[in-house]
């Protein structure tokens, strides 16, 4: 596989695992939205591995999508969607912060995560 094909499996999986657990007997809403930014974080960087850029190591979805704006500007309309999954990444994961999201949040971010996930595909399926 090359390395962009990597990152959209891992993408890939990520966001079956957030389905996956949204609808599972017992459902883990707050592993399952931490998915959903995963998704999003591993399609942005298989659209900079396509285009042979260096994949930092940051989990900033708007910072990855400004990255995938210098070479494609049609990313900016993923801007909104990025600063919405962003704080996934670590909210719900500490028992720190917010315990749990709703039902109908981690709907909404599987929903937002997808919508990064077939973007990114269709643009390196675009370039092929």
């Amino acid at each position: 596989m090359k390395p962009h094909e990597e990152w959209l499996y891992k993408a890939g999986n990520d966001l079956d695992s957030a389905k996956y657990l949204l609808s599972s007997p017992k459902p883990l809403f707050d592993i399952a939205i931490y998915h959903t930014q995963q998704c999003a974080e591993k399609s942005l960087k298989a659209f900079l591995a396509y285009n042979a850029r260096e994949i930092d190591k940051i989990h900033n979805l708007k910072m990855l999508a400004e990255n995938c704006m210098a070479i494609d500007e049609t990313f900016n309309d993923l801007i909104d969607d990025c600063i919405y999954l962003n704080p996934y990444a670590t909210l719900y994961r500490y028992p720190d912060g917010d315990s749990m999201p709703s039902k109908a949040t981690v709907i909404e971010a599987i929903s937002v995560s997808e919508k990064i996930y077939n973007f990114t595909r269709g643009k390196i399926n675009v370039n092929s």
